[in-house]
């Protein structure tokens, strides 16, 4: 295709894709309520005690008369991104396949039917570890001294904790991906496991809004295991790679099992390349 068509193109899935999110905030905007009781259960569950209702309860508070305002269009607009997303995720497919080879599209099939179910088990973990992580920074506040927590603030720590773990869940995916492409072999990831291994928890450490010591093992022992998990599939797909008699970089493997090269040739004559 020119260039132009390629402009052309590029903006019609750019509208394609801004429509559907248009249309998931405006959903998002009349299930507001529901989403945001969702969000706000791990903090519901602490039972904070209230100077102003002088009672144990769900109660967080507004400092500006726009703040619930700003609150329902952020909770809109996230709502909006998330239902839209099998749409603005086929946009994006659709511009981008075409120029893909059959190898790599198979690449780009495992990353979208890994990322979102990894992204969303991260999450679920976070929606798990926030409750723990209040409560620890709660802990933290002087005597005589009571917390008032706003909307704000605790939908900033909300989006924060869902928002690393799930994006922290994808590592594993990333090395599968990375030992596909040939860039890092189970050989390579052996030598290196002990500092990915230290890395992930040094990263859990800082990157958690909440510096107590059990969200950052929710985070660092899951991704701990999935990246493990990634490593026997490094080997076990190195393994395979290794058993080939010859290497055909620029074939997939169906490719190479459809032209029988992965088979030893008859007589010590090698079958060579397809079309040789």
């Amino acid at each position: 295709m020119p260039l132009m068509e390629h402009i052309r193109e590029l903006r019609s899935r750019v509208l394609k894709a801004v429509l559907a999110g248009v249309v998931g905030a405006v959903i998002g905007w009349f299930i507001y309520r529901y989403v945001w009781n969702f969000l706000k259960a791990p903090y519901c569950r602490l039972n904070i005690y209230s100077p102003i209702t002088h009672s144990k309860t769900c109660q967080l508070y507004v400092t500006g008369l726009f703040d619930s305002l700003f609150l329902h269009l952020k909770i809109a607009i996230i709502s909006g991104i998330i239902l839209s997303s099998p749409v603005w995720m086929y946009q994006i497919w659709a511009f981008i396949a075409p120029g893909l080879h059959l190898r790599e599209r198979r690449w780009a099939y495992l990353f979208a039917g890994s990322a979102i179910p990894l992204f969303l088990f991260g999450g679920g973990m976070a929606y798990f570890a926030m409750t723990k992580g209040l409560h620890f920074l709660l802990l933290m506040v002087p005597g005589n001294v009571t917390p008032l927590i706003t909307i704000n603030t605790y939908l900033g720590y909300a989006l924060a904790m869902l928002l690393i773990f799930g994006l922290a869940f994808e590592l594993p995916l990333v090395v599968v991906l990375l030992n596909l492409a040939g860039f890092l072999t189970h050989q390579r990831f052996k030598k290196w496991r002990r500092m990915i291994i230290f890395i992930i928890f040094a990263f859990a450490a800082v990157a958690t809004p909440s510096p107590d010591p059990i969200s950052m093992l929710l985070l660092a022992v899951p991704c701990v295991l999935l990246v493990e998990a990634a490593e026997v599939f490094a080997w076990v797909h190195d393994r395979r790679k290794a058993r080939r008699p010859v290497s055909y970089p620029g074939l997939s493997d169906e490719d190479v099992a459809r032209y029988g090269l992965d088979e030893p040739s008859r007589d010590g004559v090698d079958i060579g390349h397809p079309g040789s």
